[in-house]
């Protein structure tokens, strides 16, 4: 036994040729091994992980150009609320010029059409004053023509009658018998 304890012990140690062709072997398989697991393991995962590298520099690319964007539209709306603005702005002082000569074109209607009524007022006062003067004249000839018939008819003869008649219409005018 203890021969056979030493002559394992010697081989363990010892290189020949059987331990040389089987760790020749197991280094080429286990090469083998890792160009397969590098074909079909690493090379997939190293594709998969470039991708995903890649994905997500085009992600970050694209957020910063999104970014750049937002900024410049935020710029640009900004501009164009200053803008409305202005326009508003501008909207408002215009409706109230309008509003204004609107209310100054109303107020100048309104005192034509008082000067109208005012003066329509002073032509109709005119006439019914004409028309008040012209009754009394009337009036006036009609007693006149009264007292004068009584007193011609107690001292005048007819043709001194006709005298004065004449010469009373020739006094009063002959605008008080046409109108």
């Amino acid at each position: 036994m203890i021969l056979l304890a030493e002559q394992s012990m010697s081989r363990l140690f010892d290189l020949d040729w059987q331990l040389v062709a089987d760790a020749s072997l197991m280094i080429i398989a286990v090469f083998v091994l890792f160009l397969l697991m590098s074909y079909f393991l690493f090379n997939p995962a190293r594709k998969m992980l470039n991708t995903r590298k890649e994905k997500i520099q085009n992600e970050l690319e694209t957020a910063k150009q999104d970014m750049e964007e937002a900024g410049r539209l935020k710029k640009e709306y900004e501009a164009r609320i200053k803008e409305i603005d202005k326009e508003a702005e501008a909207i408002l002082s215009e409706a109230r010029k309008k509003a204004l000569s609107n209310e100054n074109q109303i107020v100048a209607e309104a005192k034509e059409e008082a000067a109208r009524i005012l003066e329509r007022a002073r032509v109709e006062a005119e006439l019914e004053k004409q028309k008040v003067t012209d009754e009394v004249k009337k009036e006036i000839i009609a007693v006149s023509a009264l007292m004068a018939g009584k007193l011609i008819t107690a001292s005048i003869d007819t043709a001194v009658q006709n005298q004065l008649i004449d010469e009373t219409i020739k006094e009063m005018g002959e605008k008080t018998w046409l109108s």
